[in-house]
Formats: structure tokens, C-alpha cells, sequence
């Protein structure tokens, strides 16, 4: 039943083989080492590739890897069975040589292998005819919940308020019906009541009828409250103050009005638009190359690790000052055995919650956390290695290697290759509604012609109000920061535009032609921004990749998102899966991650976004100006979101 079962080292040295066909296995095996044991996606012990169906396990103390594949229309419940009990009966057998690392002898398994193999397969029957337990609660999704989801927040109380406005009142005791037809009860508000005047009494600790007289006066005298005189006037109430507008702290004046005013080069009615302009010439020159890698604030892992070193551990005092580090409760932890799951726990929980605090979506967290349990179990730690310090690292290397990307995306080399085939190279940007699509075009036109290349924008929004006119607008500035006498009277940027309403698809493949024509060097399409669930939509953006065949297709999202990030991706690359009735459809090639000055060191979403495409980040918006646009520094992103 299985067509495949492989051991090998981390080093890429095959120990044993079992192969039941003639079939050929190396791409499959070498898609998996690519994509899942290099990438840090080993959380989930399954993988599928073609027609087969991968699983594995990982020996981290030795630095194996134990890997079967079968067919995917096969259902073996016995797989994971068959891969604990083979790796322990190799362990078992080979100890001793796998210490001394000599993985070059010869390793006669074939007998070890039958046995267990068999074994499996009697225990899987089994198990076919014995029905299938419930889940524990501890197996389900519920019990994986962190503490903080559960807590009620202000804001919750607020709506909870409104929506009780809605119900229906209920008699005599404040009752209601729900949304779902049951009633609800409440309890009457208990009104306070003020104590009375306490009674004088005489000297004996009687009443007589005299000091009855003055506690009948003294009662009436607080129940009636204090009079005011005849010529005293009742004070006039306030008027009442209408609703004031909110001050924003950078929300600006009229005096700021000078300063923003941006239509300065607009030009009259009639007239070329390359005259008139003020261009803000401080900018040209500044991109000319490679494109600068982003900064971002962040402390120091190893400055974190001095504090939580130099800070004396007196169990005496009352308050101590606390560590800035996630991990730092984890520290005392310390060992020289091997690690298991159960000693990680703490840690990863932990880590969790950092993680999703950080914006970094929740499935993510829980993959990368599983990921990182999976590498290190069975690591054997030294005596002074502790287990969050462990942790720590190992998550790091994950997260820089998730960001590191697969293969490097570079766009003027590619340039200059087309440039050779004497054909413009074509790069389509896509996504969701108000990300910015139009504005880092803009952006990455502006990089492009100050590295000397002509630029053919193709106005493909054809939904949007203002779309055309805005590409427009950026292509006249462009144009006057490099004006044709710069350039032997060449115009830099062009617009192709044929109005509202019309076939992007057609008016893409057009601009593409007349920018072969015209020996123009790029074509920049930009396109209507469409939610991951419009079907008509995301037809329309599949047809168009599929008929322009465009050489990079740029996913364009928000820093600003959270889970909503791993949808959109999700959802795009299975729309361009689906609707490009294809063998093999033209997927996303890489991220422009948007807006990314607004969001401090909540960095996730570069983790989410790069985790689920496998795709590099290729440019990062972080703000307003043509200059604003960066290359992603891995090691600068993990650091921030690790601190």
C-alpha cells in the first residue's frame, strides 16, 4: 500500500530506502523539503504533491527525517501509527551509530521494516472495525481559546447597552424577550432610601412626650428640605451646549492651508500638461538603484537578555522590577534532557498570545507555534540552556526564514531582460477595495523611471470614479519631476486610458501592444479593487492574467489587517486558480504591503501574508511621497515583533 517510505538526514544523505514502484519520487520528496521543511511549515505532519500524499517526521536529536507517500485517493489510518513505531525501532537499532554520526555505512533495515509495516497494517484493520470515540474537550477547537478572547471589553458593554434598547419591555418586573424567544427576567433596581433621624432621647433612655414633639419636628424639618427666602431668585440653568466638533491633535488650521495645497500645477483648461508645474525637485535623485531597506524600531534581542541577566534575584523584596522580555517567567526553566511538548507548553502558550497580539492572524500563530514544537522535540538541551531562551531563538530563525524569501524578486534585472527579448515587461497589481493600489503604482513608476526606464501606465480600473482621472493626476507630476528635455525629449510616463465601463482584459492587452510598439520598457496595470467574495469580479481579474500572461502579478494589501489578510490571499490566489481554466494557473507573485508607518511595531501581518502565498514582500508603502517606498528587512520586522 505504500509506494514510498525514505530515512534521511537533515544534510540531505539518504540512510534507507523503501520504493514499491518504478515510479519516480525525487520532485515530490524535494517539494517537500522546499516548501515545508525548509520554509518552517512543519507544524502539520502532512503534504501533498500531484497525485501522492506525503507524511513525515522529524528527529531532532539525531537530524532525521522519516518520510512515507502514498496515493492520495488512498485513506491509511494506520500512517502515523507506522511512522512512530518505524522511528523508534530505528533509534533503537542504530543508536549507538547515529551518536557517532556515521550516516555513510550501510544500514540493513529490510527485515525491521516488514515487521512493523505488517504490524500497522493488522492494527489499522483493527481500528476499521471499532467505531470512532468522540473528541475530548481538550481536542477541540473550544479548549485552544486564549484567556484574553474571553474577557469582556468597555466597548462590549457599550453595545450590549444598545442592543438591550431594541428588546421588548417587559411588565412589572423590567421583563423582556430576546432575539431568541426566551424570556428575560430582570431583577427591579433596588431604590436607596435614606435613614431617618435618629431619635433624642432623655436622660433615663425614655420617651416622653415632649421629646417626641422635637423628633416629630426635626423629621418634618429633613423631609421638607431647607426653604428659601422671598426675595431669593431661583439661579437660571445653563443654556445647553450644542455638539462641539472634535479637535484632532494634527488635524491642522487655516494657517496650514498654504502648506497643503497641492493643486498648484494644475494646468488651464487647454494647455499642455507638462507646463505650469512647481515639481518639488528635492526629491529626484534620491532612488536611483536599489531599492533602501525599511527600519524599523526595535530593542535588541541580546540587550534584552543583558537586562533580564544584571537584574538581581532577591526573593525577599516585595516588588521586583520586571523584565521587558515575553519569556521572561520562562527563565529559571533549565535542563539537560531531552525536550518534549509537554515541558514546551508554557512557552508557546505564551508565545501565542504575543504572537496574535502582535496583528499576527490567529491560525498563524497556532501553525508557527506548532511548527516550532515539532523542531524541537526531542532536542537534547545543555545544562545551562534554558528552555524560553531555546524557544526564543528557534522562533526567530523560523520567522526570518518564513520572511526571507523563496526566490528574490528583482525587478530592474528582469527589466533589462525584456529589454533583450525587445518586448516591455508587464507587471499587474491587484486587491481589495482602498488599499492604495493606484498610489504605490505611483510609487514604484517613480523608482522605475529615476533608474532611467520608460513607464506605460494602463488605466484598467474602468469601475471607480476618479480612477482615471487620479492615474492622470500622478502622471502629469511624474512627468514634470523628469520632463522630456531631460531625456532627449522623450515623455517618461504615459497614460493608456479608454474611459469607464469598457473591458479592462482588452484594454490591458492594447496597452501591452502599444507599449511593444512604441519600445516603451514597463507597463504598470492597475485594476479595480474587488472583495475576495465578488465572483464577477474575480473572474474578470483571472481573465485578465490569463490573457496577458503579465510577468509579475502584485498582491497590494493593508499592514493594517489582521486575520482578514490570510482570506484575501486565500480566496485571491483560489479566484486565479479556479477561473483561469488552466493546468497551470498564473498565481500571486509577491506583496506590496501598504501603509506600514501606521502600525508601530504590529508587524504581523507581514508574517501572515508571507506565511500563506510562500511568497516574498517585494515593496513596503510607508507613506505619502513618491519616495516613501522601502525594501523589507527581515531581521528589522522580527525584532519589532518580537520585542
Amino acid at each position: 500500500m505504500l509506494d514510498l517510505f525514505t530515512i534521511f538526514s537533515k544534510g540531505g544523505i539518504v540512510l534507507w530506502c523503501f520504493q514499491s514502484t518504478s515510479q519516480i519520487f525525487t520532485p515530490s520528496v524535494n517539494a517537500l523539503i522546499r516548501g515545508v521543511i525548509l520554509q518552517e511549515r512543519t507544524g502539520q505532519n502532512n503534504f501533498e504533491h500531484n497525485a501522492l500524499s506525503l507524511k513525515y517526521k522529524l528527529d531532532n536529536e539525531f537530524e532525521l527525517v522519516f518520510v512515507v507517500a502514498y496515493q492520495k485517493i488512498l485513506q491509511l489510518s494506520y500512517v502515523d501509527k507506522f511512522l512512530n513505531d518505524i522511528h523508534l525501532e530505528f533509534r533503537d537499532k542504530y543508536k549507538n551509530e547515529l551518536q557517532l554520526g556515521s550516516y555513510f555505512q550501510e544500514f540493513d533495515f529490510s527485515d525491521n521494516f516488514q515487521v512493523v509495516l505488517t504490524a500497522a497494517e493488522q492494527w489499522g484493520k483493527q481500528q476499521a472495525r471499532v467505531p470512532k470515540p468522540m473528541r475530548t474537550f481538550e481536542e477541540s477547537q473550544k479548549s485552544k481559546k486564549t484567556v484574553s478572547s474571553m474577557i469582556e471589553r468597555k466597548g462590549e458593554e457599550k453595545e450590549n447597552k444598545k442592543a438591550g434598547k431594541g428588546k421588548k419591555k417587559g411588565g412589572g418586573g423590567g421583563g423582556g424577550i430576546n432575539g431568541d424567544g426566551y424570556n428575560i427576567i430582570k431583577a427591579p433596581t433596588p431604590v436607596k432610601q435614606e435613614p431617618p433621624p435618629s431619635p433624642i432621647v432623655n436622660s433615663n433612655g425614655e420617651l416622653d412626650e415632649e421629646t417626641l414633639i422635637q423628633n416629630r419636628l426635626r423629621l418634618q424639618q429633613k423631609m421638607a428640605g431647607p426653604k428659601k427666602g422671598k426675595n431669593e431668585k431661583k439661579s437660571p440653568k445653563p443654556p445647553k451646549e450644542g455638539k462641539k466638533p472634535r479637535i484632532w491633535d494634527l488635524g491642522g488650521n487655516n494657517k496650514d492651508l498654504a502648506f497643503l495645497e497641492r493643486t498648484t500645477d494644475k494646468p488651464p483648461n487647454g494647455e499642455d500638461t507638462t507646463k505650469h508645474s512647481s515639481p518639488d525637485t528635492n526629491m529626484v535623485g534620491r532612488m536611483i538603484g536599489g531599492i533602501k531597506d525599511i527600519e524599523v524600531e526595535s530593542d535588541s534581542e541580546d540587550e534584552e537578555s543583558d537586562e533580564e541577566q544584571q537584574t538581581p534575584s532577591n526573593t525577599t523584596q516585595k516588588s521586583a522590577p520586571k523584565s521587558r522580555s515575553v519569556f521572561s517567567i520562562f527563565s529559571g526553566l533549565v535542563g539537560s534532557k531531552s525536550l518534549t511538548t509537554e515541558q514546551m507548553k508554557p512557552a508557546l502558550e505564551k508565545l501565542k498570545d504575543h504572537l496574535i497580539t502582535k496583528n499576527v492572524a490567529a491560525d498563524i500563530a497556532y501553525k508557527l507555534c506548532d511548527s516550532v514544537s515539532a523542531k524541537l522535540e526531542g532536542k537534547v538541551l545543555g545544562t545551562f540552556e534554558s528552555i524560553a531562551s531555546t524557544v526564543r531563538s528557534t522562533l526567530n530563525e523560523s520567522l526570518v526564514q518564513i520572511l526571507s524569501p523563496r526566490r528574490r524578486v528583482d525587478v530592474l534585472r528582469d527589466v533589462i531582460e525584456a529589454q533583450r527579448q525587445h518586448r516591455p515587461y508587464v507587471v499587474t497589481f491587484c486587491g481589495v477595495n482602498g488599499v492604495g493600489k493606484s498610489t504605490n503604482l505611483a510609487k514604484i513608476c517613480f523608482w522605475l523611471i529615476e533608474n532611467n526606464f520608460r513607464v506605460l501606465i494602463a488605466a484598467c480600473d474602468t469601475f471607480r470614479a476618479g480612477a482615471v482621472e487620479q492615474l492622470r493626476t500622478h502622471t502629469r507630476h511624474l512627468n514634470s519631476l523628469h520632463p522630456p528635455e531631460k531625456h532627449g525629449g522623450l515623455q517618461m510616463v504615459q497614460l493608456y486610458e479608454k474611459g469607464y465601463g469598457k473591458d479592462a482584459a482588452g484594454i490591458a492587452m492594447e496597452a501591452i501592444n502599444f507599449a511593444r510598439d512604441s519600445k516603451i520598457d514597463i507597463v504598470l496595470v492597475d485594476t479595480a479593487g474587488r472583495m475576495q467574495d465578488n465572483e464577477p469580479l474575480m473572474r474578470a481579474l483571472a481573465k485578465l492574467i490569463k490573457v496577458n500572461e503579465p510577468d509579475l502579478v502584485l498582491f497590494v494589501g493593508e499592514a493594517l489587517v489582521g486575520n482578514e489578510a490570510v482570506d484575501q490571499l486565500v480566496k485571491f490566489n483560489q479566484a486565479l486558480a479556479d477561473f483561469s481554466s488552466s493546468a497551470n494557473p498564473h498565481l500571486i507573485d509577491g506583496i506590496v504591503l501598504t501603509k506600514f508607518d501606521t502600525i508601530d511595531d504590529k508587524v504581523g501581518a507581514a508574517i501572515s501574508m508571507a506565511y500563506i502565498t510562500g511568497q516574498p514582500i517585494v515593496f513596503v508603502g510607508t507613506g505619502q511621497t513618491y519616495t516613501d517606498l522601502k525594501s523589507l528587512n527581515a531581521k528589522a520586522v522580527v525584532h519589532a515583533l518580537m520585542k
